[in-house]
């Protein structure tokens, strides 16, 4: 019976494979490839989560009134953990190492890339003082300076008649154009 039972398998594997048994192999081999995909996803979005509560203490620290930073958890194909409408951080290729970067009308640049949280709080620190600093400086140029009143602008005298003037002198002269080339035109031909 064991030679019988050998022979058997000898002949399924001698023979090719059916298509069925190739998809039903192919589903396997996916299945598993989709289980690791999803815990490397799920192990990405742990990790900004982690980030994302360092950071509590630095946006507790801004003003009410400054609406410069929406931070947020984004999970899209590729989790993000945004900081403001240009800047986020998202895990590296090995899914290890954060990424803090910018995107700018160049492209997108690297702020700050390391495998320890701390050190991208401190660079995301750093991002936030550097806005905040430009919009104070927006702030003050877009505001006027006190002082004595700025000068009156001198009142310009109104042209409007004089601009009706020479609209009827060039009605004029344009008719007076047309008479002579009709008149200049009815004479040659005659």
């Amino acid at each position: 019976m064991a030679d019988a039972q050998n022979r058997i398998t000898e002949a399924e594997q001698a023979r090719p494979m059916r298509l069925r048994d190739a998809l039903r192999q192919a589903r396997i081999e996916a299945a598993d490839r989709t289980g690791v995909v999803v815990d490397l996803r799920d192990a990405e979005i742990a990790r900004l989560e982690i980030l994302n509560e360092a950071l509590d203490p630095l946006f507790s620290e801004i003003p009410d009134d400054v609406d410069l930073f929406d931070r947020g958890l984004s999970q899209g194909d590729t989790p993000r953990l945004w900081i403001d409408v240009v800047a986020h951080v998202m895990m590296g290729r090995d899914k290890r190492v954060y990424r803090f970067v910018q995107d700018t009308r160049y492209g997108r640049i690297v702020l700050a890339e390391s495998h320890q949280a701390a050190v991208i709080v401190d660079a995301i620190t750093s991002y936030v003082a550097r806005r905040l600093i430009e919009r104070d400086h927006a702030l003050a140029a877009a505001t006027p300076l006190p002082g004595p009143a700025a000068p009156a602008a001198p009142v310009l005298e109104d042209k409007r008649r004089g601009g009706f003037w020479v609209f009827v002198l060039g009605f004029i002269a344009g008719a007076l154009a047309l008479f002579a080339i009709a008149l200049f035109a009815a004479l040659r031909s005659v």
